[in-house]
């Protein structure tokens, strides 16, 4: 089941018509009481959320998502309005999975559910796993190894943490400063380029497999999905 909260009832109901058209049970509600309402009687796979919503707005709600314990882990993709780069940003670093800029195609639409749906499913099924492995990249969570084509690649420590922060979340966007707090610490006194310094010595190291760290314009950095 997904859920989209879209207040315009055109482009709501265009979505839902759409997932359902595309293999998917969907539903739609024009505001953030009936969301929560549906929530307590059915808990979604995904949550389609727009940013500007009458009442509460889109960011309120992913924070009252990501807080409570059994709601926490569904993936959300935010809908932004085009040019709102500070809403992306903070989205981003509240923990969305994606976002899709208004106006966007319906086609477009469905990959993005679809890849954010493949890529946390698969995150659920390797939960048990110590080996994260991503088409010629594997890591060994338990040895801090790292193999690109079944070679050995040496990494620093905070080379290895990035990597196996991107390799757990395949596709989603991380800004720097959640790249920087999430590696070096909310108490790390430095610059976004620490990050970008990282970053290409990774690529670097990683060789063909650098490839796969795409740079997200405006945002960061995230580990390009599979098509």
């Amino acid at each position: 089941m997904i859920y989209c909260i879209e207040d315009d009832n055109g482009i709501r109901d265009l979505i839902v018509y759409t997932l359902n058209a595309s293999g998917f049970e969907a539903m739609g509600f024009a505001n953030s009481k009936d969301f929560w309402n549906a929530v307590q009687d059915k808990i979604p796979d995904l949550i389609l959320l727009d940013i500007m919503l009458p009442n509460e707005d889109g960011i309120s709600i992913l924070k009252r998502i990501r807080s409570d314990r059994k709601i926490c882990d569904i993936p959300v993709i935010m809908e932004t309005a085009k040019e709102t780069e500070y809403d992306k940003v903070v989205a981003l670093d509240l923990g969305a999975d994606d976002y899709l800029t208004k106006p966007f195609g319906m086609m477009e639409m469905v990959s993005r559910v679809r890849a954010v749906l493949r890529r946390t499913s698969k995150k659920n099924d390797s939960n048990d796993s110590n080996v994260l492995s991503y088409k010629n990249l594997k890591i060994n969570t338990i040895e801090h190894t790292v193999y690109v084509n079944d070679k050995l690649v040496n990494l620093t420590l905070k080379e290895y943490d990035l990597l196996q922060l991107f390799m757990e979340n395949i596709g989603r966007a991380f800004t720097r400063d959640r790249l920087l707090s999430s590696i070096w610490g909310t108490e790390f006194v430095g610059e976004t380029r620490t990050v970008d310094v990282h970053i290409g010595t990774l690529r670097t190291k990683l060789g063909e497999c650098g490839d796969y760290i795409k740079t997200v314009r405006g945002v960061g950095y995230r580990m390009e999905a599979e098509k």
